[in-house]
C-alpha cells in the first residue's frame, strides 16, 4: 500500500538556471505524489522572461537530475495552465506563493468544466544568503549562484 497521500501531481515551472528553489519544488512533488507530471514552459512561452536557455537544455537537465526516479513525466507547456486544466487524474498542484494565482486559476477552469479541484500546496521561496528570494533572473544577472551565494552585490 502506498504511504502517499496523492496519485498525481503537478508542478510547473520554466526550470531555467536550476536552483535550490527548483529542487525543493520539486521534491515535495515527490514526497506526496506516487506520480509527478513536471511542466516546463516552451521556448515561445518561456522566452516571455528573457534570454532563458532552450526548453529541450531544461527538459534535458530535468531527465539527468531525476535519472534515479522513474515516476515522472516531463511536458512542454505553451501556455500557463497546460494539461492541469485536462486532466482529471491529476490530484494536486505543488506551487511557490509567486505562482499560487495560477493554480488558482487552474481550478476556477477545471471547475467550470465539472472537474474536481487540485490540491494547492504552496512551499515558502527559497532565500538567499541576503535574504531575497532564489531567482533565475537573479542568477542570470550574476547576482548570486544557484545555492543562493552572493556572487557580486546588485548596483544601486
Amino acid at each position: 500500500m502506498s504511504t502517499k497521500k496523492y496519485g498525481k501531481v503537478a508542478v510547473g515551472g520554466t526550470f531555467d538556471k536550476f536552483h535550490e528553489g527548483h529542487r525543493l519544488l520539486i521534491e515535495k512533488a515527490f514526497q506526496i505524489g506516487e506520480n509527478v507530471l513536471i511542466g516546463v514552459t516552451s521556448d515561445e512561452f518561456g522566452g516571455l522572461k528573457g534570454e532563458i536557455e532552450p526548453c529541450d537544455v531544461r527538459m534535458s537537465n530535468l531527465n539527468l537530475l531525476l535519472k534515479d526516479r522513474s515516476n515522472y513525466y516531463l511536458a512542454r507547456l505553451e501556455e500557463h495552465y497546460g494539461p492541469t486544466v485536462d486532466d482529471p487524474t491529476i490530484d494536486a498542484i505543488v506551487v511557490s506563493p509567486e505562482t499560487e494565482p495560477t493554480a488558482q486559476k487552474i481550478n476556477q477552469i477545471r471547475q467550470k468544466k465539472g472537474m474536481n479541484s487540485l490540491e494547492i500546496i504552496t512551499i515558502g521561496m527559497v532565500l538567499a544568503q541576503d535574504g531575497k528570494p532564489i531567482s533565475s533572473s537573479r542568477i542570470r544577472r550574476g547576482e548570486i549562484d544557484s545555492n543562493g551565494k552572493i556572487i557580486k552585490e546588485p548596483k544601486k
